[in-house]
C-alpha cells in the first residue's frame, strides 16, 4: 500500500504560527481572533508562539501574510478579518482580493496560510460566524493551521518515519 499521510489537531512541539488580523469589522475580528488563541491554547500551541499582527482591513492582509511568512519564524499563518457585503461592488473586490492573496502567499512561500476572514452578506451572519449558531471561524481556522504544520511535518518525515 502507498503512504497516506494524515495531520494532527496537537500542536507539534516548537510550532510557532502568526496571525494577520484586519481591524476593519474589529468587534467581529476580535471575537475570531479569540477563538483562534483559545484553539490554539486547546491544541496544546505554547501562547507565546502565537504572534498577531494588525493591519486596516481584509484587502491588506495577504501582504501582511506574506511579510509574515517570509520571515521563515513561523510555521503557518491564519488570517481573520470580516467583509460585509454592501450596496456596491466593492465587497466582490475585497474579498476576492483578499481570497487570492492568501492562496497566493500559501504557494509562493510554502507556508501555510488559512484563510479565516468572514465573507458574508449581513452582520448577523458575521456574528453568527465569530462564536455564536455557526461556531467561531477563527478557532477553526487555528485547528486547521495545527493540522497543515503536523501533516507537512509528517510528510517531511517520509513514508518511514
Amino acid at each position: 500500500m502507498s503512504a497516506v499521510y494524515e495531520g494532527s489537531l496537537v500542536s507539534p512541539s516548537g510550532a510557532r504560527y502568526a496571525i494577520a488580523a484586519g481591524r476593519f469589522n474589529d468587534a467581529i475580528t476580535r471575537r475570531l481572533l479569540d477563538g483562534a488563541l483559545d484553539a490554539f491554547a486547546r491544541h496544546g500551541a505554547d501562547p507565546d508562539a502565537v504572534d498577531v499582527a494588525w493591519c486596516p482591513g481584509a484587502y491588506e492582509i495577504p501582504l501582511v501574510a506574506q511579510a509574515l511568512a517570509e520571515t521563515e519564524r513561523y510555521d503557518a499563518v491564519v488570517c481573520l478579518g470580516a467583509v460585509i457585503r454592501g450596496a456596491t461592488a466593492h465587497f466582490d473586490f475585497v474579498a476576492g482580493g483578499a481570497a487570492s492573496g492568501c492562496q497566493q502567499v500559501a504557494l509562493d512561500t510554502g507556508v501555510p496560510v488559512l484563510f479565516g476572514v468572514l465573507t458574508v452578506d449581513t452582520i448577523e451572519q458575521a456574528w453568527e460566524r465569530a462564536g455564536t449558531k455557526a461556531g467561531n471561524k477563527g478557532a477553526e481556522a487555528a485547528a486547521a493551521a495545527i493540522e497543515m504544520v503536523s501533516l507537512r511535518s509528517r510528510i517531511a518525515a517520509g513514508p518511514d518515519a
